[in-house]
């Protein structure tokens, strides 16, 4: 069974570049304990159906995919709803 979690910090390698790598993604669990994963982890999740991510930006929830650059290196984004940049580049930085 696929437990879904909703992500709402990120940490990119830096911080002030809007489309800089992202490392790990966190958020937290139902008793508001806090976690923390590398993209790594999180897209191993997600391709082995482990995990489903998703973003929620003002009232609307948007899920966390695994894409390909033109490079073959995997990365995290969500999907396409219209908004740039990506809501889960916009999310805060993880502690």
């Amino acid at each position: 069974m696929t437990d879904t979690h909703q992500i709402k910090c990120i940490n990119k390698s830096d911080r002030d570049n809007p489309h800089e790598r992202i490392i790990n993604v966190g958020g937290s669990d139902t008793n508001g304990k806090r976690w923390k994963i590398s993209q790594v982890a999180a897209i191993d999740g997600i391709q082995s159906q482990k995990w489903k991510f998703f973003v929620s930006v003002a009232g609307s929830s948007v899920w966390v995919v695994v894409a390909e650059s033109r490079y073959g290196n995997k990365y995290l984004k969500t999907e396409n709803d219209g908004e740039e940049p990506n809501n889960l580049l916009s999310l805060p930085e993880c502690p």
